[in-house]
């Protein structure tokens, strides 16, 4: 209900008890007057009726119809006058005159009767008739006997009157009363309305000035026209409110000041750790590229030399090696990972996919992982499909396993889809590890964060698998729920859309499932400035029977073409030390043959704009340090027929 505002209370306040006074007042008034006129037109109806008795007497004692009818005829002319009947003593009618109406019988009344018809708004009275008790002759003695006898009744007359003329009056009277008590009302409101405004435009006034001071207008302390003022009977609390406005005018003043300080040393502060944060981003960048640089020859070393024949201890030598190879590339993919998904320089391929092939591919790469811990790993088969992006949903699937393997001492891990009735697949993984207390269950997601690791230990992984989890989820806006109680284990549940089981496709799973093919006689044209780097990528491709052209830069690369190498493939670094960098390269080169071979980058830049410059052009791009394994993977797939590798291009398989 809407609030009434003062102006509107101020009316009703002043109206309501006129209108009370004024209705109990008519009331009172119209009630009597009603009750006078009805007494009045009672009082005329029995002197007529009894004038009409005493005058039909004489016509009634001789019988005379004419006089009678007469005199009937004659009452009609008196007001309200509706139906005249004169009866003799016998009951019969010896004139009428007048409407039918409804009116009683007829019968013989010794007395004076009356009634009322409702719906006909009709009278009726009756008044017998006797004979005029009149001394002839005073010389004779009455009878006493005679004088005490009740004379004989001669008859009776019978007269309706209407209550038209009484009703037109009250209604009348009722009406006057009406249109005086509603001229009343108006005098009284405009009455109301004027005494007011010496009120309401002060509160006016003021409402005014709070609300331009509540909107900043401090403008509103000046000092208002002296007739505003002269009979306003609320000019103290007005000069309080602007000596308020006055007050807070300065303040104002003051902490603009004081904001504008403060602002000038936040924005310096600002271009500080601006000018911090891109020397920082810089340094990293360089850190990075030049890390990586030795990281990739290394572990391309560590790969071509396990290849080798030795001996028993320098194969152990070679696996720890290998170990603290694989461990440093590991935590270079996290922090990889942890950067492209923060500056979204991810892709998102959505489209329906069935689960199965991802738990099957699961359960194949870490079934052996889980059996050599004396684990269990138990992937539930299931024949639901799903939309997402089927390798990011593997990437996720792959961190929440591996870790629930890595934290789990007995019993073992369970992978299962479950199908719910709002249409959402829950992808759910279940171990029965240590468990997460609840303080920390919080704290998991953020980066190198671990529970009861406070030593390091490299078996444990880094501490960024549940953060590259959870900022994968947010990017494919699937919710992600964590529920683990200590020493029981914890429970992993990702929640996709489900859709309908479509024609079976391969997956683009993260793993390469084509057969092994022979690389061996295939031409590979490598293009690498680091000349480690270079001589160690040169001894894996041909310590795998490929035919390797080398160049150090563009130039090179231009001079191999020259001499007469058709590539089969092109693999080039992204950053060399020429005019061109690699992508430039390798599609300059593609202009030249004319066969356009595939080609793939190596890059230690974790630049999001190189990762979104190499997707456009549908190239593939490695992160340095490159895997044997996903190298010879990549190369097998760009090596099979066109229509093969197509879905390989433009992917980042780092």
């Amino acid at each position: 209900m809407k609030t009434l505002d003062i102006r509107s209370r101020m009316l009703v306040a002043a109206l309501l008890p006129l209108a009370l006074i004024s209705t109990l007042l008519a009331a009172v008034f119209l009630t009597v007057r009603f009750e006078d006129i009805q007494s009045a037109y009672e009082q005329h109806n029995r002197s007529v009726v009894r004038q009409i008795a005493l005058a039909s007497e004489y016509g009634l004692f001789s019988g005379n119809r004419q006089q009678l009818q007469a005199l009937a005829a004659g009452a009609l002319h008196e007001t309200d006058v509706r139906r005249v009947l004169v009866l003799d003593s016998r009951g019969q009618t010896l004139a009428s005159a007048g409407e039918a109406s409804q009116v009683p019988p007829a019968a013989l009344s010794p007395s004076e009767q009356h009634g009322f018809v409702q719906q006909a708004r009709l009278d009726w009275l009756v008044q017998p008739v006797y004979p005029s008790d009149v001394q002839l002759d005073d010389l004779f003695e009455r009878d006493p006997v005679a004088a005490d006898q009740q004379p004989n009744q001669l008859g009776q007359v019978l007269m309706v009157f209407s209550r038209q003329s009484v009703d037109a009056r009250k209604a009348q009277m009722l009406v006057t009363g009406g249109v005086i008590g509603g001229l009343s009302l108006l005098f009284g409101m405009a009455l109301a309305v004027y005494l007011s405004r010496g009120v309401i435009r002060p509160i006016n006034r003021i409402t005014q000035l709070v609300e331009r001071i509540g909107r900043g207008d401090f403008a509103a302390v000046d000092k208002p026209r002296d007739q505003e003022t002269d009979h306003d009977p609320l000019q103290v609390l007005q000069g309080h409110i602007r000596l308020m406005a006055d007050r807070l005018a300065q303040a104002r003043g003051e902490l603009e000041q004081q904001v504008a300080l403060a602002t000038q040393a936040l924005r310096e502060r600002k271009e500080e750790a601006e000018q911090a944060t891109l020397a920082k981003s810089r340094f990293l960048a360089a850190a990075s590229h030049d890390l990586r640089q030795p990281t990739h020859a290394l572990g391309l070393f560590v790969s071509r030399l396990a290849q080798l024949p030795h001996d028993a201890q320098t194969g152990a030598l070679i696996s720890n090696l290998d170990a603290s190879v694989r461990a440093m590339q590991n935590l270079l993919d996290g922090l990889l990972d942890i950067s492209r998904l923060e500056a979204r320089a991810v892709q998102v391929n959505k489209r329906p996919f069935a689960l199965s092939a991802l738990f099957d591919q699961l359960q194949q790469d870490l079934g052996a992982e889980a059996a050599d811990k004396g684990l269990g790993l138990r992937v539930r088969p299931t024949n639901l499909w799903v939309l997402s992006d089927a390798t990011l949903i593997y990437r996720v699937l792959l961190n929440l396993v591996g870790n629930a393997l890595r934290y789990t001492e007995r019993g073992g891990v369970l992978v299962v889809a479950r199908q719910r009735a709002s249409g959402l697949v829950e992808l759910q993984v279940w171990d029965s590890g240590i468990g997460i207390a609840r303080e920390h269950q919080q704290a998991v997601f953020t980066e190198f964060y671990q529970v009861g690791n406070a030593a390091r230990d490299r078996a444990k992984g880094m501490g960024l698998g549940l953060s590259i989890v959870q900022r994968t989820a947010n990017l494919l806006s699937h919710p992600l729920v964590m529920v683990s109680r200590p020493g029981r284990g914890t429970r992993f549940t990702l929640s996709l859309p489900q859709v309908a089981a479509q024609q079976r496709l391969a997956e683009d799973l993260p793993n390469d499932l084509v057969a092994p093919d022979d690389l061996s006689g295939k031409w590979a044209l490598v293009v690498e400035d680091d000349d480690l780097a270079r001589s160690a990528l040169v001894g894996l491709l041909e310590s795998w029977g490929m035919r390797v052209a080398q160049a150090p830069g563009p130039a090179g690369a231009m001079q191999c073409l020259a001499q007469g190498v058709l590539p089969d493939v092109m693999v080039s670094d992204y950053r060399l030390q020429e005019d061109l960098n690699g992508l430039q390269l390798v599609q300059r080169l593609q202009t030249q043959l004319p066969h356009h071979p595939p080609a793939c980058l190596m890059s230690g830049d974790t630049d999001p704009a190189v990762i979104q410059a190499v997707q456009a052009a549908g190239f593939t791009l490695l992160h340095k340090p490159v895997r044997p394994a996903k190298l010879r993977s990549l190369l097998r797939h760009l090596l099979t027929p066109q229509q093969d590798h197509q879905r390989a291009g433009g992917a980042d398989l780092s």
